[in-house]
């Protein structure tokens, strides 16, 4: 058995063994903290994480819900609402992924991360279609997230093979029309509702 002064012997390449607190340390990853998804700069200069929705927004999704104003919430879901239900939010976050696809735009630059804007698809299995939406945080409008989720959208049909992206979009919303009109949709009206465009992408 070596002694403290064979230590010598050893050549200098070699390595001795670890110190028992090395040895069961957990190893350090230097991805631990990249963010899962991709990182996108907006025109004003924030950060955001786009990536898949996860069950783990749950309560993310709620605190946005929260700080939306009620024109954005009856633009978004189509009625008025003055919360969001525990239950319809872990619906949004637990998605089929062989009928769904959900974008989420994650703030990490704040604790905890908050959710700034989410795009979805639906299949529509009988059509070959998929209705969509879009929803983006009053306060980070107008910089180019909802061109980008939609896109987004519109490529994810496109791999998925559908022939068609479609949703409902009020005639108050000039914005999100406007913006459509922009990526190539057609708007039709509703028959019976005034107030409501269905607008239209052949892909």
């Amino acid at each position: 058995m070596n002694s403290a002064h064979d230590l010598d012997a050893y050549p200098h390449h070699a390595q001795l063994p670890p110190r028992s607190r090395e040895r069961f340390a957990s190893p350090p990853s230097p991805l631990s903290s990249a963010p899962r998804g991709e990182v996108v700069h907006t025109s004003d200069g924030r950060e955001l994480v786009l990536r898949n929705i996860e069950p783990g927004d749950v309560a993310a999704v709620q605190r946005c819900f929260k700080r939306l104003p009620p024109q954005d919430v009856r633009r978004r879901f189509m009625h008025a609402m003055s919360e969001l239900p525990a239950p319809m939010a872990q619906r949004l976050c637990r998605i089929d992924p062989e009928l769904e696809t959900a974008f989420a735009l994650i703030d990490e630059t704040v604790k905890p991360a908050e959710l700034r804007g989410v795009g979805r698809v639906f299949v529509d299995v009988a059509s070959n279609s998929a209705e969509f939406s879009v929803l983006v945080e009053r306060e980070w409008t107008r910089i180019g997230l909802g061109a980008l989720l939609l896109q987004r959208l519109v490529d994810e049909s496109r791999r998925r093979g559908l022939d068609e992206i479609w949703g409902y979009v009020l005639m108050e919303n000039r914005p999100m029309l406007q913006l459509c009109k922009e990526l190539g949709f057609v708007a039709t009206m509703v028959p019976g509702e005034g107030s409501t465009a269905q607008i239209r992408l052949k892909l």
